[in-house]
């Protein structure tokens, strides 16, 4: 029993299910992830050859690829319960049998989320008492940025950052949306139960930690916006399978999406705080910002398929958008023009 007080005090949104409680959690997550990616991914881009920054960041960003292949496994052993009951169903439930249904859906989460907390505050505590080099700005990089950014807005005069930061809005939201609505459309399209489109998911999340360790290996000889061009090709046509195909056909085609996304986000992010000097941080800060768009996507995604009849295929059409979006990037936006203006 003292154990469960213990999981009861620490996590009090799974024992009131309080769905803000949760928000409010995940919020505090959020903020932590922004923190480290805006002082993590500099590091790896500034601190060595600036030819290698591309490389180096997706070398370091596939290790986030093993977090994206053991979570769903994990998430589908320790939460999915496998129980599914329809409106009908939960509606017809006695209230007593009801309540501790939904108690027990909402604990599942403890004990992970517990795990992870602690795992965290390891990593924090190691962090604390390792010192860090301070990133500065060259003599090579510092002509390139014509004196230090004074308002918020104004790094935002570098056109390939204001690009990049588009492109990783657009990134972070199609990758929410693939994720997000991937066992629904398993269990919809391909007739999946939860578990098993759980462990479809964690396929999924092993060919995006593949295509981040073949991408740093592609890299070496195919310019990062090359191959920012060529996986977001691939990318389209896969979503236009996604929409059109039928059954398992489906599952395939989003499976391949996590090999095809997964240089991405660290691409966009070195190419677009290439050459800007002492703008470099601030600049990451933008990137960084623009995962807001794993936020605004995805309920646009929903709202599609809600309106149509809740046809998830056609709801992939606006990550193929994104797409779009981030191939023109590697195109043409990823540029960096020698005049300051967008």
């Amino acid at each position: 029993k003292c154990p469960a007080r213990i999981r009861a005090t620490l996590t009090p949104a799974a024992q009131n299910l309080q769905y803000e409680l949760f928000l409010v959690a995940l919020f505090i997550i959020g903020c932590g992830i922004t923190l480290l990616e805006t002082t993590a991914n500099p590091y790896a881009a500034v601190l060595g050859d600036p030819a290698g920054a591309t490389q180096r960041l997706n070398l370091a960003a596939a290790f986030n690829g093993i977090a994206a292949m053991v979570a769903p496994v994990v998430g589908t052993a320790f939460i999915l319960s496998g129980k599914e009951f329809s409106k009908a169903e939960m509606d017809a439930m006695p209230a007593v049998e009801k309540a501790t249904y939904l108690l027990h859906e909402a604990s599942s989460v403890i004990l992970p989320y517990i795990i992870l907390g602690a795992s965290l505050l390891i990593v924090a505590i190691l962090f604390y008492f390792v010192q860090f080099p301070e990133v500065k700005t060259n003599e090579d990089d510092a002509h390139v940025s014509v004196g230090s950014s004074k308002g918020f807005f104004a790094v935002l005069r570098h056109r390939h950052l204001s690009w990049a930061v588009i492109a990783q809005f657009f990134y972070v939201g199609a990758q929410v949306c693939v994720t997000s609505f991937f066992i629904r459309m398993a269990q919809k399209g391909a007739g999946f139960d939860e578990k098993t489109a759980g462990y479809y998911l964690g396929i999924y999340g092993s060919l995006f930690m593949g295509g981040r360790f073949a991408g740093t290996f592609f890299l070496r000889f195919i310019a990062a916006n090359r191959l920012l061009a060529i996986y977001a090709i691939a990318c389209v046509i896969l979503s236009a399978i996604a929409i059109l195909g039928n059954g398992v056909f489906v599952i395939y085609a989003l499976g391949a999406l996590g090999f095809f996304m997964s240089i991405m986000f660290p691409t966009i992010f070195s190419l677009g705080i290439a050459n800007l000097g002492e703008d470099t941080k601030q600049g990451s800060s933008w990137i960084i910002m623009a995962i807001v768009g794993g936020a605004i996507l995805p309920y646009l995604m929903g709202t599609v398929i809600d309106n149509f009849g809740d046809n998830i295929q056609l709801g992939y059409a606006i990550p193929l958008i994104c797409y779009l979006i981030i191939l023109y990037f590697s195109i043409n936006g990823y540029k960096v023009k020698n005049s300051d203006t967008f």
